[in-house]
């Protein structure tokens, strides 16, 4: 009963230390949409086959990204803004 005990507790450590551990960070996609989100942009989403493609567009700003399944990920951003 000890050992039971034992390999519990000793893997409860393990898995809370793992989990713990692990890289919240977003990527540079997750942090534009949520950006783009936050400023009220029109967002729209198409998928075909394998790509997806996300435009996101407000007044000042135009970001697309474009997705494959390989992994593979481009983003453009356009500043619309002209300062004078």
């Amino acid at each position: 009963m000890k050992r039971l005990i034992y390999i519990v507790a000793i893997f409860t450590l393990v898995t809370v230390a793992f989990t713990s551990c692990r890289d919240d960070k977003k990527t540079e996609k997750e942090e534009l949409i949520e950006e783009m989100q936050e400023e009220g942009a029109d967002v729209k989403v198409k998928e075909k086959g394998d790509k997806t493609k996300i435009k996101m567009e407000t007044e000042e700003k135009e970001v697309k990204i474009k997705e494959k399944s390989d992994g593979d990920t481009k983003i453009k951003v356009d500043d619309n803004s002209t300062e004078q």
